[in-house]
């Protein structure tokens, strides 16, 4: 009998056990599906607004994101999260998995954030024409009212720019385009044989993604000093606060010199984040397939300037920052006179030569470099391929090159030449410019006074201004800047 009552005994310890566990569970329960209603209880954000930068108008943007905290210690629940100014701007949103929809009236209702929880907002824009002739404000606010009759809110800013779109442009007789408007194009531009393309000052050419120039004819780019004309690619927002999608390479192709095209003329040009800068195909080099001044070819994930037997004049110009080589030819006749070619790709350290030249793959090679600046990270940033049966002809004239000085019968092609001492870490390198900063990729290779370059250009060769268009003065310097206090 006792043993009987022993165990009756433990049953019911058991039961009020399991029934006082139901109990909390259902209170926990209870709790957790009750909403505050007071006022004091309020929702956190991760910013307080979502700024697109700028962007074309009707071009959908990339997707901005925020989060919705509640670090209180009470369940919130919004009775409606909508777009202010609904259909009026052309912002979409979804909201933890929910999008605000025309159909919806651009809102949705009863978006529970409970204690110590969080949801996700997902922005974008396409914006109509604003019929402007400059980037115009896109604002609304996503409204956030809560239970409580709060309302809380965040800002959504851009700026949209009307912009030509063009799927392509096939240039069959001579066309000149114009800075009326940014041109977006997302196909290529191909200029056929016998027909010339003019690009006029201070023109912004953007292009999408594989899109770039294709000449078989002639191209002119004609920008001017304080005029330049500008190919780059189309994203004009950012990857991070800090850095613009414009810093980094390989958003378009480039401008690509077909066999057939002959006179080109690049000057004032900013060529920047493509996948190449300019490739010239293998032409007659009796006639000139490339000038090229006052122009910069830079931060792209191939070569700068790749030149395949061709010939081609390069002067005042900054070839830098490139996966491949700044420079690279593969035979041809070449001059380059007063340039600086400074190889500080930061985005992978398997980066090309700032020049290399060879004759294997042509007839042969005449290069000539005078007055330039030729440096970069490594200890040496040139490099020469020489195949023995075919010209291999050089000459480099008052330049400073980042290489090892040298002693063989290959020495009298250098003349009045500064062989960068890799160990001098106070004047050469990174240390003949303004600035090199790899961690936002910001860079500015005019001189800094205590560069080795001031005053060691030959005056006799020396251009008479620089790459900006300034004076160079009695003293030039190497490179394409001259340094200016």
């Amino acid at each position: 009998m006792v043993f009987h009552v022993i165990l009756s005994m433990k049953r019911l310890l058991q039961y009020i056990y399991l029934f006082a566990t139901l109990t909390t569970l259902v209170a926990a329960c209870a709790e957790d599906d009750t909403f505050t209603q007071s006022a004091a209880y309020r929702l956190a954000f991760s910013t307080d607004t979502v700024r697109l930068d700028t962007t074309f108008s009707n071009v959908p943007t990339a997707t901005c994101t925020f989060w919705v905290f509640n670090r209180t210690g009470a369940n919130v629940r919004c009775a409606g999260v909508r777009l202010e100014h609904g259909n009026q701007t052309g912002f979409r949103v979804n909201v933890d998995g929910t999008y605000l929809s025309p159909s919806a009236g651009y809102q949705v209702q009863n978006v529970e954030v409970r204690k110590g929880d969080s949801v996700r907002v997902f922005v974008e824009l396409t914006s109509a024409y604003n019929h402007g002739n400059g980037p115009l404000p896109v604002e609304d606010n996503l409204i956030f009212t809560l239970e409580s009759g709060v309302q809380q809110k965040v800002r959504l800013n851009a700026y949209s720019w009307d912009a030509t779109l063009l799927r392509g442009l096939e240039v069959r007789h001579d066309t000149t385009i114009a800075p009326d408007r940014p041109v977006v194009f997302y196909g290529d531009i191909k200029v056929a044989e016998g027909a010339t393309l003019t690009i006029a000052p201070g023109t912004t050419l953007y292009f999408h993604d594989r899109a770039g120039i294709d000449v078989s004819g002639r191209l002119l780019s004609k920008g001017e000093a304080g005029r330049e004309v500008i190919l780059r690619g189309d994203r004009i927002d950012r990857m991070f606060d800090y850095l613009p999608y414009d810093l980094t390479p390989g958003h378009w192709q480039g401008v690509r010199l077909r066999t057939s095209s002959y006179d080109n003329e690049i000057t004032f040009t900013d060529i920047h984040g493509g996948y190449y800068g300019v490739l010239c195909d293998s032409a007659d080099v009796s006639r000139t397939t490339l000038t090229l001044e006052n122009s910069t070819l830079h931060n792209v994930q191939g070569s700068g300037l790749s030149v395949t037997h061709a010939a081609v004049i390069a002067r005042n110009c900054q070839f830098t920052n490139t996966l491949g080589n700044c420079v690279g030819i593969s035979g041809g006749r070449v001059d380059i006179n007063q340039c600086t070619l400074a190889q500080f790709y930061p985005l992978d350290s398997k980066r090309g030569a700032a020049i290399r030249f060879a004759n294997h793959r042509s007839l042969g090679l005449n290069l000539t470099v005078t007055n330039s600046l030729i440096t970069g990270y490594a200890d040496d940033v040139m490099v020469g391929d020489k195949t023995d049966s075919i010209d291999f002809n050089y000459a480099f004239d008052h330049c400073i090159i980042r290489t090892p000085k040298l002693e063989t019968k290959d020495s009298v092609c250098f003349t009045h030449v500064v062989f960068e001492d890799p160990k001098d870490t106070v004047k050469t390198g990174e240390k003949h410019f303004v600035k090199i900063d790899a961690g936002k990729l910001r860079y500015d290779f005019r001189l800094r006074k205590i560069s080795l370059a001031i005053g060691a250009a030959d005056k006799a060769t020396a251009l008479p201004t620089d790459r900006l268009g300034r004076r160079r003065d009695d003293n030039p310097d190497i490179g394409c800047y001259e340094w200016s206090e």
